[in-house]
């Protein structure tokens, strides 16, 4: 089933959500089986975090509701910033594979601002 034309699904924002997970996961799976409870779980969740809580915002019909969810969706991205640092000084990750997340993540952080920005 499309659903590429309807509500949140149309919007740049939503694609680059949606490649920011798919990075995710790639990128997670790497990690070493000691990080199976630690760094593995912590950014899936980060990531669904952003992915969720920018889904509820976008239905809700109050300004301010609206912002809460998104600054939530926010939050995550930080996160993810700072897991994904660790990755790197860990050495779990090349300096290419933080510079592939980062390039993902900032994409999404900037479109996130930007939508934030047209609500207020």
């Amino acid at each position: 089933m499309d659903k590429s034309a309807k509500g949140y699904h149309k919007l740049i924002l939503w694609q680059k959500f949606q490649s920011l997970l798919q990075e995710t996961y790639k990128l997670v799976d790497t990690l070493p089986k000691s990080e199976e409870f630690g760094l593995k779980s912590q950014m899936k969740r980060a990531v669904v975090s952003v992915i969720s809580n920018f889904v509820e915002g976008y239905l809700k019909s109050s300004k301010k509701e609206k912002l809460r969810f998104l600054e939530i969706a926010q939050t995550s991205l930080l996160e993810l910033e700072a897991q994904s640092e660790i990755c790197l000084i860990l050495k779990y990750w090349t300096d290419r594979d933080y510079e592939q997340f980062e390039i993902k993540r900032k994409e999404a952080s900037y479109f996130l601002f930007r939508y934030k920005s047209s609500i207020r």
